[in-house]
């Protein structure tokens, strides 16, 4: 379990910092409208941005490990941790001020952190039928039908449901790791024949690009508060529900506790989804970011 708790830290650290570069370089490219998914795209291509992917990798493949072995519940809310991360990061290197209720937040996600980590129980080791590892794969398509329903909606309603589908998105990837089956060496059949593993990359991909075009739209805190929703509560239902994870005995409440608090600390730091100050404006006064990043 100690592994799988520095290594869902170790995902929100990389997270948090890809934040970071994420939002320097797709501020490089505003949103304009009807570009589509194109301007997604060319949002991406510098290398800051590049930086940023490859921590949001080393990160993913921290969260895999932990996803092995710690209850879902805890990972989901340690990955939402990512914007305390991004927060203090933005306000030592980028003179982003940070308010009284914001270095709350930080606390709170600290403290609600190391109380899911002493109070988790091991990961639960029910099994889903193989239905279950189907219904994720179409769930993953039932996000991306809607969120190109979405695409065109006028904000803030396009930020909020970007976000939420985002969150949604990022929660399936959660699930499909979980009930992913043992593989054997080199022997990779089990996991080439399984639909989660087709639901986990998909779910990944297409989150990732709502989140980055949900805050393009300008809506960073009404994105990522969507998305931090989206991805820690249902996923912590469905894994205690469906999975069988638990506490330590006696301590679900507390547990309760740590993750709420977990979870409204990352609320109130929505804004750090992106984390430049505003141009123009003197370092030591900004206080609103301008820049668009994809979180998780």
């Amino acid at each position: 379990m100690l592994l799988g708790l520095l290594m869902a830290l170790a995902a929100a650290l990389c997270f948090g910092v890809a934040m970071v570069l994420q939002a320097m370089g797709a501020s490089r490219h505003k949103a304009t409208p009807g570009e589509g998914v194109f301007g997604t795209a060319r949002a991406m291509l510098n290398l800051p941005f590049a930086a940023g992917l490859l921590l949001d990798c080393f990160g993913f493949v921290a969260q895999l490990i932990a996803l092995r072995s710690l209850p879902l519940y805890v990972v989901q809310a340690a990955l939402a941790g990512a914007l305390a991360v991004t927060a203090v990061l933005g306000a030592a290197l980028l003179k982003i001020r940070l308010g009284r209720g914001e270095w709350l937040g930080v606390a709170g996600v600290c403290v609600g952190l190391a109380v899911l980590g002493a109070t988790a129980g091991d990961e639960g080791h029910k099994q889903p039928s193989q239905l279950f590892h189907w219904i994720l794969l179409a769930a993953v398509a039932l996000i991306a039908g809607l969120g190109g329903l979405a695409w065109r909606l006028a904000e803030p309603r396009r930020a909020a449901v970007m976000g939420s589908l985002c969150g949604l998105g990022f929660g399936v990837v959660g699930l499909a790791v979980r009930v992913l089956p043992s593989t054997h060496g080199l022997d990779l059949l089990p996991l080439l024949s399984d639909p989660a593993t087709y639901a986990l990359l998909a779910g990944g991909a297409v989150s990732f690009v709502f989140m980055t075009e949900g805050v393009r739209g300008g809506r960073v805190t009404t994105a990522t508060a969507s998305m931090v929703l989206g991805e820690t509560a249902l996923p912590a239902v469905l894994g205690v529900v469906l999975l069988g994870d638990g506490t330590r005995p006696g301590l679900l409440p507390l547990a309760v506790a740590g993750f709420a608090l977990a979870v409204a600390g990352a609320l109130a730091l929505a804004r750090f989804g992106e984390v430049a100050p505003e141009q123009g404006a003197a370092p030591e006064a900004a206080t609103e970011p301008t820049s668009r990043t994809p979180v998780g």
